[in-house]
């Protein structure tokens, strides 16, 4: 699995800071900042980090939602931010929000949800649509519910099934799926990740999984990336990461989220300290500086890259550059 199905190229997002209305000039707030990636064809993508690392909002820049600051995108060889985002691409590549009500119309039944985006992109005559979209109800476990229900009459769990089915609706490639299962009660979130694993085998998706519960990420992802205060501190692949985590940070965060088996000798709950804030960090340094256990006098002078280690895993840490962790 070696082919590029999609690429973010120095992705930049800013948003404005509050400030007084009076100031000719507002500061700005990165909330993603000169990210780049490649997500492979085929494979699920795990992205993780804080509340308010950018994950969510990276995810959606990804799929036309948000419109980058900076930076390119590029979708099997064609560029989305320079005016090739075509109605083909918009149905290629489809995104699964967090919250299963509030993504979806109130007023709309069962029927319409689904058969909406397939008539809109035109996929089969208005004749067929009720074929179709019993199957795809079908397949996300839904062929018992009546057509003629609203969102409100559904549970958590079956509102998710029909947010995947209706994004599911126009046969895409490329699925964000924005912490799908974390509104959900732990078992229904067991039963629709194996429901978005089983979809993913049988059609051949591709997932960007965001989630801060790096016990899903481990059922799910091929490769971790993990981003803190808008940039990708760690890229490595899914059994590496949780053997033998590279970044300071990526460590801190499965130390206060132990999970069985992962082969680290302790978890200590106690190695995130503070807030992600830039406060207090060096402005040509590490944005970590401040939380870091290991931070040593280069981390305050140089800004570290995101460089390639070998092994598929890159990292953005000065320690490791210099074999120190």
């Amino acid at each position: 699995m070696n082919d590029i199905l999609l690429s973010a190229r120095n992705l930049t997002k800013q948003y404005p800071a509050p400030g007084n209305h009076f100031r000719e000039r507002l500061s700005e707030r990165r909330a993603v900042d000169d990210v780049s990636l490649d997500i492979l064809r085929g494979e699920v993508l795990g992205l993780v980090g804080e509340s308010g690392c950018g994950k969510s909002t990276l995810g959606r820049m990804l799929v036309k939602l948000l419109p980058p600051t900076n930076g390119n995108i590029i979708y099997d060889g064609a560029d989305m931010t320079c005016g090739g985002f075509t109605k083909e691409l918009r149905r290629k590549v489809q995104i699964v929000f967090q919250d299963p009500y509030g993504s979806l119309n109130p007023w709309m039944t069962v029927y319409r949800l689904v058969a909406e985006p397939i008539l809109a992109h035109g996929l089969c005559p208005k004749s067929g649509a009720m074929e179709r979209v019993t199957s795809l109800l079908d397949k996300v476990g839904l062929s018992q519910i009546s057509l003629r229900r609203y969102p409100h009459q559904l549970s958590g769990g079956q509102r998710q099934r029909l947010c995947i089915a209706r994004a599911l609706s126009v046969s895409p490639e490329f699925l964000v799926c924005d912490e799908p299962v974390s509104a959900l009660d732990v078992s229904v979130q067991s039963q629709i990740l194996n429901l978005l694993i089983d979809l993913q085998h049988d059609m051949g998706l591709t997932y960007l999984f965001i989630s801060h519960s790096l016990a899903v990420i481990r059922n799910i992802a091929d490769r971790v990336v993990v981003m803190y205060l808008g940039k990708i501190v760690e890229i490595s692949p899914a059994d590496d990461f949780f053997l033998s985590p590279a970044h300071p940070y990526s460590r801190a965060l499965l130390d206060a989220a132990p999970i069985p088996g992962i082969g680290l000798d302790k978890h200590d709950a106690s190695a995130v300290t503070g807030e992600a804030t830039l406060s207090g960090a060096p402005s040509c340094g590490c944005d970590y500086y401040p939380r870091c256990p290991r931070r040593e006098d280069i981390c305050a002078q140089v800004k570290p890259e995101l460089k390639s280690t070998g092994g598929g895993r890159s990292v953005a840490c000065h320690l490791f550059e210099d074999s120190k962790i």
